[in-house]
C-alpha cells in the first residue's frame, strides 16, 4: 500500500492562515508560524469583541435614555420603574431612538411614568 503524505492539505491549511494574516505588519503576514499566532490572537479578540459590542450598545442606550429622562425631570431608574409600573414594555434601543428622534413622544412616556409612580 502506498504511503499518503499530507502535503496538499498542509499547504491548503497554511494558505488559509496566511490569507487571514494578509495586511499584518512584517513577518506576521509571510511566515506561517508568526502568522498563525497573530491570527489566533486576532480571532480571540474578535470573539471577545462580539460580546463586548452588546454591552457597549446597551451602555450607550442607557446613557441616552438617562439624558433624555433628566431633561424631563426624572432619572433613568425612576423612569424605567415608572414604565414597568404603567405596563409599557419597550426595549432600551427603541427608547433611545425615541429620545433622539421623537422628543415629544418621549416626553409623553415620561409623563406616564411619573403618573404611574405617584
Amino acid at each position: 500500500m502506498a504511503r499518503i503524505k499530507g502535503a496538499m492539505m498542509t499547504r491548503k491549511r497554511r494558505n488559509t492562515v496566511l490569507k487571514m494574516a494578509k495586511g499584518y505588519w512584517g513577518a506576521k503576514s509571510t511566515h506561517y508560524k508568526m502568522a498563525n499566532q497573530a491570527v489566533m490572537k486576532s480571532l480571540s479578540y474578535a470573539y471577545i469583541g462580539r460580546r463586548q459590542k452588546k454591552r457597549d450598545f446597551r451602555k450607550l442606550w442607557i446613557a441616552r435614555i438617562n439624558a433624555a429622562a433628566k431633561m424631563n425631570g426624572m432619572n433613568y431608574s425612576r423612569f424605567m420603574y415608572g414604565l414597568k409600573k404603567s405596563g409599557i414594555t419597550m426595549n432600551r434601543k427603541m427608547l433611545s431612538e425615541m429620545a433622539i428622534h421623537e422628543p415629544a413622544a418621549f416626553t409623553a412616556l415620561c409623563e406616564k411614568a411619573k403618573a404611574a409612580i405617584a
